[in-house]
């Protein structure tokens, strides 16, 4: 029996559907006569086809995000995007962020880039444009596809966005013609992402990753209608903007993790972290071998096979986080939507383009007869692109280990301890790396007199060497030889182009957005080693306890810090006070005052107040803490909400009298195996296992022969000195255990003594302790890290390294383009 829905607004549904549709035809309509334009480059009718078919598709895709958003703006929760992506209570700015935070829209905003810079290649692309195009328009179809959310002879093709809730979940709601009306807010965005990161960092990651289809379509293009030597003077300036852009939205990642997320740090090598650095790696290492090429004719197929390669990647890593596959080994990815099929054709797709292609045309490449001389720039240049394609070899073995399992029907375990695991490999390749662009910017292409070589290698190695002693011991780092390497080679790289930029004042230009980028990404090198080896924890627990129950389940406790509100306590240099909090719903921000003061006068020489914030969220597990950073010139302190009075709140308020047990008023107990004359802390002081009354009596309750009765004496000291003596009583009786508790009200505390355990000789124990509402506490850790700012000052110098050589090749680009007329 059909259903007649009441208040359902299904037209703005409808008209995105229908846009849907419109982009994915018109993308197809548009390939189809790209490839038939680039086949028939007389006939200029189907080029025109294409650019009318283009154009549909770019307003279709706009057309489509416009519909989403009103819906995601005006709260139709009858629409599943908008329930499970948004809620009324967000900010405008986080509505915004909503639209892609699912996977149908982060395949729109990649396919909204992928028009734009579609629309910036009909105006500049010139006799490129048709092949170029087919490509690209290849990947929009794809891209399309993802989002259609039809069935075609059962199989189902892509995920709607506009699918309605009652046709996305299944429950007994929908049988209600009125069920809208049962729906009063939506599941809101994940509390993890509502940050001002979330509203930037994705859409320039996937401009990144659209951008990397350029290069690709270049080289592509080039191999098909057998214009080798063409493309790499136009590809180049796009593989420059595909790096400095996916090199942008990786580093807005690290630093969204570094003072937003609560990971404890800015690198994590997570196995999507992996997945987008892996394509960016390899595109810089084609850009490297496209200049090489471009200045001495060597290693075209490399340069070519390298470009191809990134963008299958970048599919790659989209596959990995979209499909499920990387289950709990990853924070970071999306759930499975069924797009596993048409995800993995849409990589086999652009991978057999790729392979054929290149071995195809093998035979008709480009080739120089003579060989690459040790003393040329382009020999080193093709080691480093080597090395470099070697490390992301690395990666991708172990960022893959889940799909090998799936594949080949293995266990394999990825890495228990993945930081140390990839630290492992890739410092020795970074260090090869740093070491192979400072050789690189002593030699000239071609040919180089080894004398001069040599004189000015040298030179610039002893006072890399004698540099890194001096930071060596003032980072501390000396005590590790990887870490001595790492700043060796970094400073090494750093002095070799400060020697080129040092010769671009003098008036030679060519070079210097190389070496700027290459200055920049050894600063970025120096200081992510440094912070990540010798980041410290400042919030040192002496005691090794917490008084909260199940907190050692998710922290560690000796790294954390119990703080009451308004009473200080010292914490190394510092003297840490809980002075308040604000509520900014969802959010509770704790106010953490930092006081540095004088040995000898005693007065404050330092104070600052941080407010991290943290909100209990019952859907992600309970307290979710977003840090608070102060930032120094070299170091930061980062400070992060453990536990909170709040997140303990009670949840029984609304529990009948006839149900309640006698403990609502305490939180989670916390459960001990104890002997004699054992100590234990809780939050107001500890308590001393005293001994064992074995004549214990209880009241009316005769002890039969076969019983036992037995008391457990426990002496609480409390912090004001003032002692209290509890017995809690443990009885078995007709074979059957019972345990009766004993209170101390004074310290709102109950002890149960609940088991005898003979095999361990241990007594069993439970403490319960009531929450302090008289005054909130808070459980914090405080992380130091040292010279931070080398890494967020060198990934600056490194994007405007980037810039610089875009603005020069692109120079190039125009040059050759008047000569060529």
């Amino acid at each position: 029996m059909d259903v007649n829905y009441v208040g359902e607004n299904l037209l703005p549904g409808k008209i995105g559907q229908f846009f849907i549709i419109l982009s994915f035809g018109s993308a197809l309509l548009s390939f189809i006569s790209y490839y038939f334009a680039t086949k028939n480059k007389e006939d200029k009718s189907w080029q025109k086809i294409a650019r009318i078919s283009f154009w549909v598709n770019a307003i279709s895709i706009l057309a489509i995000a416009t519909t989403l958003f009103y819906i995601i703006h005006n709260h139709l929760f009858e629409y599943h995007y908008a329930y499970a992506h948004s809620s009324k209570a967000l900010p405008t700015h986080y509505i915004i962020s909503s639209f892609w935070e699912g996977q149908e829209g982060s395949f729109l905003l990649w396919m909204f880039w992928q028009s734009v810079l579609g629309g910036v290649l009909l105006f500049k692309a010139k006799d490129w444009e048709s092949s170029v195009m087919t490509f690209i328009m290849l990947c929009q179809v794809f891209l399309a596809s993802m989002i259609v959310g039809v069935q075609i002879f059962g199989f189902h093709l892509g995920s709607s966005p506009f699918i309605l809730l009652r046709d996305a979940i299944e429950g007994p709601i929908f049988s209600q013609p009125d069920y809208l009306s049962l729906i009063h807010d939506g599941r809101g965005l994940n509390p993890l992402l509502q940050n001002y990161w979330m509203v930037i960092h994705p859409p320039t990651l996937f401009l990144g990753f659209a951008s990397m289809i350029v290069p690709f379509a270049y080289a592509a293009a080039a191999l098909w209608t057998k214009r080798y030597k063409e493309w790499i003077t136009p590809g180049l300036p796009w593989a420059l903007f595909a790096v400095m852009i996916l090199g942008v939205g990786i580093i807005m990642g690290s630093f969204w993790a570094y003072e937003a997320l609560n990971f404890g740090g800015f690198w994590a090598w997570d196995p999507v972290e992996n997945a987008s650095i892996i394509p960016w790696f390899t595109l810089i290492a084609a850009v490297h071998v496209m200049i090489a090429y471009k200045n001495s004719g060597h290693s075209y197929f490399t340069a070519t096979f390298l470009a191809l390669i990134s963008f299958v990647l970048v599919i790659y890593a989209s596959y990995l986080t979209r499909s499920g596959i990387l289950g709990e080994t990853s924070v970071h990815s999306f759930t499975d939507l069924g797009l596993n099929v048409q995800l993995i054709a849409f990589n086999a797709t652009f991978f057999v383009i790729a392979i054929v292609a290149l071995v195809v045309r093998k035979k008709h490449m480009p080739t120089t007869e003579k060989e690459e001389d040790i003393y040329s720039r382009e020999f080193w240049m093709f080691i480093g692109a080597l090395v470099l394609t070697v490390a992301c070899v690395q990666m991708i073995s172990s960022t893959s280990i889940p799909v090998f399992n799936a594949i080949f029907g293995t266990k394999v375990a990825p890495p228990l301890d993945p930081i140390q695991h990839y630290n492992k490999w890739q410092s020795g390749f970074a260090v090869v790396i740093m070491i192979l662009t400072a050789i690189s910017q002593f030699l000239k292409y071609k040919k180089t007199d080894p004398r001069k070589f040599f004189a000015a290698t040298i030179a610039s190695l002893i006072v890399a060497i004698l540099l890194t002693v001096v930071v060596s011991y003032i980072t501390k780092t000396y005590t590790n030889l990887i870490f001595i390497l790492i700043t060796f080679s970094s400073l090494f790289c750093i002095l070799a182009n400060i020697r080129v930029l040092a010769d671009a004042v003098k008036g030679k230009w060519k070079l210097a957005g190389s070496s700027v980028a290459h200055i920049g990404f050894g600063l970025l090198l120096i200081g992510a080693m440094v912070a990540a080896s010798t980041n410290e924890v400042i919030s040192i627990n002496n005691t090794g306890y917490i008084a909260v129950s199940g907190f050692d389940k998710v922290e560690k406790p000796g790294d954390n810090l119990f703080l009451t509100e308004g009473e200080p306590v010292q914490m190394g240099e510092y003297r840490i006070t809980y002075i308040g909090d604000s509520i900014a719903e969802p959010n509770v921000y704790y106010k953490i005052k930092y006081e540095s003061i004088d040995e000898e006068s005693g007065k404050v020489k330092n104070s600052f107040v941080l407010m991290p914030f943290a909100q209990n969220n019952e859907k992600m597990g309970g307290l979710i803490g977003t840090p608070a950073t102060k930032h120094y010139f070299t170091h930061d302190v980062y400070t992060l909400i453990t536990a909170a009075a709040s997140d303990l709140q009670t949840k029984n308020a609304n529990i009948p009298e006839d149900q309640k047990t006698g403990f609502e008023d305490y939180e989670e107990p916390a459960t001990y195996e104890v002997n004699v004359g054992d100590t234990l802390r809780y939050r107001n002081g500890f308590y001393v296992i005293e001994g064992i009354n074995r004549n214990a009596q209880l009241e009316n309750i005769p002890k039969g022969e076969k019983d036992v009765i037995v008391g457990l004496k426990i002496k609480v000291v409390a912090s004001d000195k003032k002692e209290y003596n509890v017995e809690p009583v443990f009885l078995i009786k007709d074979g059957t255990s019972y345990d009766f508790n004993k209170d101390v009200n004074e310290q709102g505390l109950r002890f149960r003594f609940s088991n005898i355990l003979p095999k361990k000789d241990k007594l069993e124990i439970m403490v319960y302790q009531k929450p302090l509402p008289e005054k909130k506490w808070i459980v914090f850790k405080a992380i130091k890290f040292p010279y931070i700012n080398f890494f967020w000052c060198g990934t600056i110098v490194m994007t405007i390294g980037f810039f610089m050589s875009i603005f020069k090749r692109n120079k190039d680009a125009k040059r050759l383009d008047k000569k060529q007329k």
